[in-house]
């Protein structure tokens, strides 16, 4: 499932940009299934860091129309509407199971602090709960940012109990190592080049 910002992409790529700078903390996620209200939630964690500036990662973290670049199985991400450091979106992607792909729909309000934290309530969609928080953090050693993301989800649909919480785990790991390799990636005179 893609959440917003995503999910899918290839490890390999965070793992290569990580290889060459050793002092980059290494990925960490964790994934637990959680009961709430009789339901089976599920919590996620996860932590990395990146050598790009805070407002860097801002930018690109806060460029939603561009997600699809870069964020694997998401077909398509729209803002609807901006109210102040408020923002309505709306995401179309394909969550892959074993041998099944199902196109999720999502909007999504996402409550922006600037340069510290993005916060996403679902409004309607392919979920029955779905929150998140991204934190971003500065590391005046390597003059990088820490990111920290936090999620509850409960989809509408079938995710087999006992692998769920790996197959989730999976899809974080791969969106987190999508979005970290494209921000800490040097090619990006564009990105630099997006208003505040």
């Amino acid at each position: 499932m893609f959440l917003l910002l995503g999910v899918s992409a290839p490890l390999a790529m965070a793992q290569t940009a990580r290889s060459e700078r050793p002092d980059l903390p290494k990925l960490e996620v964790s994934v637990n299934r959680v009961d709430q209200d009789n339901q089976h939630m599920y919590e996620v964690d996860a932590v990395g860091a990146v050598h790009a500036s805070l407002p860097k990662v801002w930018r690109i973290l806060t460029n939603y129309e561009r997600m699809t670049e870069f964020v694997p199985d998401m077909e398509s991400c729209k803002v609807l509407s901006r109210n102040g450091n408020e923002v309505i979106i709306e995401q179309f992607g394909v969550a892959r199971f074993l041998f099944m792909n199902r196109t999720i729909h999502l909007i999504v309000r996402a409550t922006e602090q600037p340069m510290s934290s993005i916060d996403i309530a679902l409004i309607s969609g392919d979920m029955k709960h779905y929150e998140s928080r991204w934190e971003l953090m500065p590391v005046p050693e390597t003059g990088g940012t820490k990111i920290v993301y936090h999620g509850k989800l409960l989809p509408n649909f079938y995710v087999p109990g006992l692998i769920g919480s790996k197959m989730i785990r999976g899809d974080i790991e791969r969106m987190m190592s999508a979005v970290l390799a494209r921000i800490d990636r040097r090619d990006d005179a564009r990105v630099e080049a997006i208003p505040k």
